[in-house]
């Protein structure tokens, strides 16, 4: 199936799963903290497995991953493409792919992350339960370990 890249740049009807996905883009895209604290379910049912490794659990182990990686030196753009959504009552998910570039010190690369993320409809508003990202290629993931952590893998 077909699926028009989600990038925090689109329009769509409000209350749509495809308005909470840009939602989410675009907070990560531009660096917002406090954007993306209205995307995230705000309890200890939050979760993300990321590609830095480890399980953050709550919105504010979350919150800090994303304010760490937010205010660092490195740039990184990402859209979700290639996806399905799965809308079951007050639960979606979205399962694709995202792409785009990681940039830090002079060093660019592509990025190339499997990702899924589960949104739960809260007082009318579609927030993000769960986020699992993995990368497709391992030698691709050791080289952003390195660049974001300045760590060798």
């Amino acid at each position: 199936m077909e699926s028009i890249p989600i990038n925090g740049n689109g329009s769509y009807p409000e209350g749509t799963p495809l308005s909470a996905l840009n939602e989410f883009y675009a907070a990560f895209n531009q660096r917002d903290l406090q954007r993306m604290s209205g995307v995230w379910l705000q309890t200890n049912e939050a979760s993300m497995d990321n590609p830095l490794g480890g399980i953050a659990r709550s919105w504010n182990e979350i919150s800090a991953l994303y304010a760490k990686l937010f205010h660092s030196d490195a740039q990184i753009r990402v859209e979700f493409f290639d996806y399905t959504l799965h809308e079951h009552g007050d639960i979606f998910l979205a399962v694709g792919r995202e792409r785009g570039e990681f940039e830090r010190h002079g060093i660019v690369f592509p990025l190339a992350i499997r990702t899924s993320r589960i949104f739960a409809r809260v007082n009318g508003r579609w927030q993000q339960l769960h986020h699992h990202g993995s990368f497709d290629d391992p030698k691709a993931l050791a080289r952003y370990q390195e660049a974001v952590t300045g760590k060798a893998a």
